[in-house]
């Protein structure tokens, strides 16, 4: 369970996802930071990201090892493709 309300996570978690852009932007990408529910992080991948075949690695591997270095190790990160149209239906 996460030591940490939603709204406690929110500029945390944009500073460590700030981190990532960079990477993200040298292939065309980027993402959309939606919010957070029940200390799960959702983001929209956006550009390039949008559709490629890593970008399920990238959201494991790199933004949310980011994250869990940097918040908590139980902290997870979900894609949403319909983005914050999606989001707000949660």
């Amino acid at each position: 369970m996460m030591p940490f309300s939603d709204e406690e996570l929110i500029n945390p978690v944009k500073s460590s996802l700030k981190k990532s852009i960079p990477m993200l932007e040298r292939d065309g990408g980027g993402l959309e930071f939606l919010g957070i529910k029940n200390g799960i992080v959702y983001v929209h991948l956006i550009g390039a990201c949008k559709g490629c075949a890593s970008s399920g690695t990238t959201l494991k591997y790199g933004l949310e090892r980011q994250l869990k270095i940097d918040i908590h190790p139980e902290i997870t990160i979900v894609n949403l493709n319909g983005g914050a149209e999606e989001f707000a239906k949660l």
